[in-house]
């Protein structure tokens, strides 16, 4: 066995789980992204993944990795720099076991992050919103638990791994309604509930039954939904509402752009930005900052308080009305 699988297999049991703590997501994120290496490195090689050295994962090999991530898997930029990051997760700690291979190290860890071009952000109308929200069937079981999820999630703005996460606990619909989650960087927050979420949440429940451990959006067989589920379903139901919703102009719609959805309807609610940023469970402000950027409405009430070139300073007076009717001959 080679320098490699000692200081992965120590770099997964003991700077992730013991000294960091990393939460399972990202413990998943870094699997993914060194079987994808290991495997193109077999390839590139010839070498089994277990008899591979650290000297094998040189500048080179990486550079070629992070290029058939792009140009053959068609990733994207970000997603081209998160595996990146694993990357160099990684060699920093094996600069500490490793000495041996520090110059190895030091080029891989040169390689730069790509600049990626940051989009307006996508949300819905309030015409699509209701459109989307009115898609699924009630009279069945399925598009009652549908509505109920969709309903959560414009209003809650959960990421989709809180939505599928959410257990019967976790809701509270008497005095106080909320919803407890357990979101991204091992952060628990509450989010309040609307009257209307109420209204929706509460039949649903009671017709979901169960034990406080339950989902509160299973499946079929009662598990939880997956992410990809999430997905599917809210494809299927904007198709429906893009033929019901004469104003849709939203072009591609996922899960995360209903969180988008609910942090604009707060935005236009006049609600600032660091009420935001706790109410989506944000780490930094600056993330919350990409709202503004895509409220038109916003940036036109400034434009709107803005003198026109060339005007004459000095407060607006009305013309004399005898003057103003000779003009106007």
């Amino acid at each position: 066995m080679t320098s490699l699988a000692p200081t992965l297999e120590a770099f997964f049991t003991e700077r992730l789980y013991r000294q960091r703590q990393a939460s399972p997501h990202t413990i998943r994120g870094y699997r993914d992204s060194f079987r994808l290496l290991l495997d193109f490195a077999h390839r590139e090689t010839g070498k089994a993944p277990s008899q591979l050295d650290l000297a094998d994962l040189d500048a080179p090999l990486i550079g070629a990795f992070l290029d058939h991530l792009e140009h053959e898997r068609h990733n994207s930029v970000r997603t081209r720099n998160t595996r990146m990051a694993a990357i160099r997760s990684l060699m920093q700690f094996a600069s500490y076991r490793e000495p041996a291979h520090a110059a190895v190290i030091q080029r891989v860890l040169a390689i730069p992050d790509k600049r990626t071009r940051r989009a307006v952000v996508s949300y819905l109308s309030g015409a699509e919103i209701d459109a989307l929200v009115a898609a699924p069937d009630r009279t069945c079981w399925i598009g009652r638990r549908d509505h109920a999820l969709l309903v959560v999630a414009i209003q809650t703005g959960l990421r989709v791994s809180e939505l599928t996460a959410l257990r019967r606990r976790d809701v509270v619909v008497g005095p106080g309604a909320h919803v407890r989650c357990h979101g991204k960087g091992r952060k628990d927050r509450a989010t309040p509930l609307t009257g209307h979420t109420i209204a929706v949440l509460k039949p649903w429940m009671a017709e979901r039954g169960g034990s406080d451990d339950d989902a509160v959006f299973p499946t079929r067989r009662g598990g939880p939904l997956s992410p990809d589920s999430v997905g599917d379903l809210v494809d299927r139901y904007v198709a429906v509402a893009r033929e019901s919703c004469s104003d849709w102009s939203a072009q591609r719609v996922t899960p995360h752009t209903l969180r988008h959805s609910a942090a604009m309807q707060l935005l236009e609610a006049g609600v600032e930005t660091s009420v935001i940023a706790l109410w989506l469970g944000h780490e930094h402000m600056q993330t919350t900052q990409i709202y503004l950027h895509g409220d038109l409405s916003m940036k036109q009430r400034a434009l709107d308080r803005t003198a026109p070139p060339n005007t004459p300073p000095g407060r607006y007076r009305p013309p004399d009305s005898l003057m103003a009717f000779l003009e106007g001959l």
